[in-house]
């Protein structure tokens, strides 16, 4: 006689086991037709999954993400349904679940193409409107192999002897057709009613080089038409947006096979660059931080007594000199406790901030380097404060005032950040004492500010507790920038002490705290984020002069020289060309300001004032502009 205790807390009490939709069922018509799966007692399993004794349950819909998961996921199945139907022969592999959707691993004759695509997914919606019952079946391992060997499917054989020998082989059915899987899964085909596929890309099974090349196929799979509407318009937004596209169009920055995953900034986006680092210099510098630079390349001993080495090795570029081994950094906090431990420090002393603007270098995979987004040298805004234990949830606080400040310059809106606490994993360093103490200050800051916060448990360093801090950009993106990262480790590690109140040394508590993470890969968010059309304050070029004929020139080159003497970024275009190209041409370089210049406005001292909006502002004169200037410059990319 199971009792079920829902999420608000309401009991249900029921004569024999009872499965999750039956419970649904018992709650209303309406719930029961929205359910996909469960979760019982902190598992996620099927809708058809029985319960046989007291538990806690959350019935799954498509207002959880995990029912969109479970949606992929059987989207993914009825992907390799439909491919298996059409393309006898083909066998399936592996189909995960990836954010936005799915994909599958085929091994056939040939690889598939987008018009293969077309048909696949005709295929699937046939499948989907037949309502085929998805039916969990558990087997032994001989069963389960016996099954798949008779079905041709070499992959699910070899999958099934690399389980571990205590596990259970669940298959599901769909009409006649089966697949390996754990699931859980919808209760039926019909429940799958908006997907599309994407792309084909070829893939070796298991990741492996020596292996068969795989044909994947990629989808993505939402709970209905208007999600999967709106996720395709994103697309199309983040195509527009593609910051590497717009680099290449503004001039802005390149990478070449020479030199992977590093960049070359052109004029254009080092003036961006170079804006973005004295913002932040002068803000923390107000904020109390010292800036420090610590060396590039450094000693390996100092990696192994930090941890990195035994860690993190795979992901260091290294050489050698005099016998000796070398890291280039890949990370800049065992440089800032050897500054730190430059002469004993007192509590006084604490909090003491050091910020640098590291260059860093990580030996990422060739494969997934993505432009600005993921790169091998990079430079982060970089900094660590060493305080006592008591002084971390003040520093926290103080740390995201700073964050919400910054972000609210580069036109974030603050209210759409979203803040994240992960907690102790299962190995880490530390007594639980102080994991006690660090999650308790962590969760106390974000309180404190009123923040609306999720736990990640299990999901913090082995050294610490950490605050995740992730902004949306203007079409609904999430990129996880900020952090602040509790470290009880390095310091002890790396003889880092003051002396307390009583005379005794302590080891100081190491605060990580980056705002931005790295400078290459935000500054390719506000690229995207703005379309190329940065704030007045960022934008390389923040006026172009324009003359109507050579009889402006003169005007036009003194102009220039009076408004840089001024600190703005200005550029005199005085090419023998019509005004309406050169008005183009620098809207389509997205410079804020266009002045034109005819001969009236060189009589009177004035500029014909357009935005790369097309707005006409009309005359006015350079006083006047400037103020204009110089007040977009103040507001930032502030929206109010």
């Amino acid at each position: 006689m199971p009792v079920i205790t829902l999420p608000d807390g309401s009991k249900r009490e029921f004569a024999d086991a009872v499965s999750v939709m039956e419970v649904a069922q018992d709650i209303g018509p309406g719930l029961a037709k929205a359910t996909l799966a469960g979760r019982v007692n902190g598992e996620l399993v099927d809708a058809s999954a029985k319960i046989t004794e007291d538990s806690d349950l959350s019935i799954i819909t498509t207002r959880d993400q995990e029912g969109v998961d479970v949606i992929r996921h059987s989207t993914a199945h009825l992907l390799a349904m439909a491919v298996q139907d059409l393309f006898p022969g083909a066998q399936v592999t592996i189909g995960p679940v990836i954010e936005n959707g799915f994909y599958y691993d085929f091994s056939y004759e040939r690889a598939f193409n987008m018009d293969d695509l077309s048909k696949i997914e005709k295929r699937m919606e046939e499948l989907a409107k037949q309502d085929l019952a998805i039916e969990r079946v558990v087997m032994s391992r001989d069963e389960a192999i016996s099954a798949f060997k008779a079905m041709g499917e070499e992959y699910k054989v070899e999958i099934i002897n690399d389980l571990p020998s205590s596990e259970a082989i669940s298959v599901y059915r769909q009409g006649e057709w089966m697949d390996l899987c754990r699931g859980p899964h919808v209760p039926s085909t019909g429940k799958l009613k908006a997907f599309k596929l994407m792309r084909v890309a070829g893939a070796y099974w298991r990741g492996d080089s020596n292996n068969e090349m795989l044909t994947r196929v990629y989808g993505t799979a939402w709970e209905d038409k208007k999600a999967l509407k709106a996720y395709l318009h994103r697309l199309e937004e983040a195509e527009k947006r593609d910051h590497r596209k717009l680099a290449k169009k503004l001039d802005l920055f390149h990478m070449q096979e020479e030199a992977p995953g590093m960049v070359f900034w052109h004029p254009n986006g080092w003036a961006i660059y170079q804006e973005l680092e004295q913002y932040m210099r002068n803000k923390q510098r107000l904020a109390g931080y010292e800036e420090i630079k610590t060396p590039q390349l450094v000693d390996r001993s100092l990696w192994e007594k930090s941890g990195h080495w035994d860690k993190y090795a795979d992901g260091m570029f290294t050489t050698s000199s005099e016998n000796k081994d070398m890291a280039i950094k890949p990370m800049n906090c065992p440089c800032h406790v050897q500054v730190f431990n430059q002469g004993l420090k007192s509590y006084r002393d604490l909090p003491l901030r050091l910020a640098e603007f590291g260059s860093c270098h990580r030996n990422e995979p060739s494969g997934s380097l993505h432009g600005l987004m993921r790169v091998r040298g990079f430079v982060q805004d970089d900094a660590h404060i060493f305080a006592t234990e008591d002084q971390i949830q003040s520093e926290v606080c103080d740390f995201i005032d700073f964050l919400h400040s910054v972000y609210d310059d580069f036109g974030f809106d603050r209210n759409n950040l979203i803040y994240k606490l992960s907690t102790r994993p299962e190995k880490r360093v530390g007594s639980d004492e102080i994991w006690d103490k660090a999650e308790k200050a962590l969760a106390e800051a974000l309180d404190a500010k009123d923040l609306p916060w999720e736990e990640l448990p299990g999901e913090g360093a082995f050294y610490g507790p950490k605050i995740e801090f992730s902004l949306k950009d203007c079409i609904g993106r999430v990129w996880q920038c900020g952090t602040i990262q509790v470290d009880f480790s390095m310091p002890g590690r790396l003889g880092a002490e003051y002396v307390d109140e009583q005379g005794e040394r302590k080891t100081p508590v190491m605060l990580h705290r980056a705002t931005l993470g790295s400078f290459e890969r935000f500054i390719g968010i506000l690229i995207e984020h703005y379309e190329g059309a940065m704030p007045v304050w960022l934008a390389p070029t923040q006026a172009a002069i324009l003359n109507i004929t050579d009889r402006q020139a003169d005007y036009a080159r003194k102009l220039e020289k009076n408004l840089s003497e001024q600190g703005i970024r200005v550029k005199a275009d005085l090419r023998n060309e019509k005004i309406g190209f050169k008005i183009r041409e620098h809207t389509l370089m997205k410079v804020p300001y266009l002045l034109v210049i005819g001969d009236k406005e060189m009589e009177n001292n004035t500029v014909a004032v357009r935005t790369r909006t097309g707005e006409d502002l009309g005359v006015m004169s350079i006083e006047e502009f400037k103020e204009r200037l110089d007040s977009d410059v103040l507001k930032r990319g502030r929206t109010a």
